[in-house]
């Protein structure tokens, strides 16, 4: 295939489809005065996975690294991990600051420590049904907000991104009229050597050592997160690859103070900023919603939470947005860390979604689908001093409650005041089952919620033992605590 450049020196081939294959062969690049010759490239499925630290977090930092690692015999599945990089503007190029980072890694003991977990436990699943070679780009970083992952066009058109360009805008200006790269040289200089004459001195004296000035406050804030920072550098250069899909899980720095108030429109916008950056409006996206952290307090406080508002925001993008699913994850959490360390039941059941889903998937020996689901809130029905709550067909065959437990519902009356409610599961006439919710604290029933929480407990799942989603029967204002104003949600 020939094909001719630009004047700027760009060229594109878009490859006929070629047929799955773990047989590493030799991709050659030809031109007039040089080549290139790629060796051991396998021919399969390519999946992108984004988002913050959750996604970030490497197979060696997950709970069950300890087997995984040294079992690991996957090397038909490689996984690139992409360079931190933003940039105020669109780039066209990958901008990897270390030349030997440039290059796929094989699932391989000594190559798969660094691999996303998430991104490993999903892709390994994939490829024991699928049986293809399948490739994972790692575009993740941890502590990104959502408007990092969307074009600048987007967010421009919110009004709640405004405080944030403002910022940044500002910390150019300063980084500019302080002399840019050179005037923060010579001011970290300063800095250091005035921590050095402060080391010696509380050193001499006996007393605890002053930290040693870090390099953050001194670097180009160009190079740092900003609003379409990460989707400049880090998905536009990639933006003409053929993927699968997309699998994203990000959500925890829209969780502190009003970081929450541009989320209802930047979150679904990073799918819609991607989809069109790849030139596919179906381009499937596993959407991975946030588990929790901390420990729960008031009832106030937990009915309130910032984390309850993202998870919401995800559930209504899954919702409004087509070829795409929700993977919970709030029950992976034991220890109250916002990075839970079981990474397993995550990158399986974005499996089961991509199976089911992407793939078409059936159950074995069934022409049934494969099911990924866990209960999807349908309806309430109030029943004097209780709430029957129905579930959405194909997610609610044998419900049931883990160990027997009814953990996770609240129940509030007109003044909206929640208690921890008790609940049991019951069948209608129809033998199509439900949910009873009561508690004796409350005698006029209106609303029910159930694993809304920062950290939540649920114990309510189906017959193949996926959890239910949180939701919520009310649509009241919520008010984030360390935060000012309502979020509302829009049904």
């Amino acid at each position: 295939m020939e094909v001719t450049t630009s004047t700027t020196g760009d060229w594109r081939v878009q490859l006929k489809p070629l047929e799955a294959s773990f047989e590493g062969r030799a991709l050659q690049v030809a031109g007039p005065n040089n080549r290139v010759i790629l060796e051991d490239v396998l021919v399969g499925e390519v999946w992108l996975c984004g988002g913050q630290s959750n996604m970030e977090w490497s197979l060696r930092a997950s709970r069950d690294a300890d087997v995984e690692i040294p079992s690991a015999d996957s090397p038909a599945i490689r996984y690139l991990k992409m360079p931190h990089v933003a940039r105020p503007e669109p780039q066209k190029n990958f901008l990897f600051d270390n030349p030997d980072n440039r290059h796929w890694r094989r699932c391989i003991p000594e190559e798969v420590e660094y691999c996303t977990a998430v991104g490993y436990y999903f892709v390994r699943r994939l490829q024991r049904r699928l049986k293809c070679p399948i490739g994972l780009i790692d575009a993740s970083w941890g502590g990104t907000m959502a408007q990092h992952w969307c074009n600048k066009k987007s967010l421009l058109a919110v009004a709640e991104m405004k405080p944030y360009f403002d910022k940044f805008n500002e910390e150019m200006t300063a980084w500019n009229d302080g002399g840019g790269e050179e005037g923060a040289a010579k001011r970290y200089e300063v800095a250091v050597a005035e921590w050095e004459k402060k080391r010696a001195a509380a050193k001499a004296a006996g007393d605890r050592e002053p930290r040693r000035p870090n390099r953050g406050p001194y670097e180009n804030p160009a190079h740092k997160r900003q609003p379409a920072g990460m989707f400049n550098a880090m998905i536009l250069p990639i933006a003409k690859f053929a993927l699968r899909g997309v699998l994203f899980y990000q959500g925890e720095n829209n969780s502190f103070t009003v970081g929450w108030k541009p989320f209802p429109e930047t979150f679904p916008a990073i799918f819609k900023d991607w989809r069109a950056a790849f030139g596919d409006d179906k381009l499937p996206v596993g959407i991975i919603q946030i588990a929790g952290w901390s420990n729960r307090r008031s009832m106030t406080y937990d009915m309130n939470h910032h984390t309850n508002i993202v998870r919401e925001v995800q559930h209504l993008t899954w919702e409004r947005t087509p070829h795409s699913g929700l993977i919970v994850t709030f029950d992976t959490n034991s220890n109250g860390s916002i990075h839970p360390g079981r990474k397993l039941p995550v990158g399986e059941r974005s499996a089961r979604w991509a199976l089911a889903e992407v793939y078409g998937a059936k159950a074995h020996n069934s022409n049934n689908p494969l099911e990924w689901r866990g209960p999807v809130y349908e309806a309430m029905k109030i029943d004097k001093d209780k709430i029957i709550i129905t579930f959405k067909d194909g997610t609610d065959r044998s419900l049931r409650l883990d160990q027997d437990a009814a953990l996770g519902f609240y129940i509030a009356g007109k003044d909206q005041e929640f208690h921890i409610a008790k609940a049991r599961i019951a069948t209608d006439k129809n033998r199509k089952p439900h949910v009873v919710v009561w508690s004796d604290e409350v005698t006029e029933p209106v609303a029910v919620r159930y694993a809304w929480s920062n950290l939540p407990l649920g114990s309510l799942m189906n017959g193949r033992e996926l959890p239910a989603y949180p939701f919520r029967t009310d649509a009241w204002p919520l008010v984030p605590h360390q935060s000012t104003g309502e979020y509302k949600v829009d049904r």
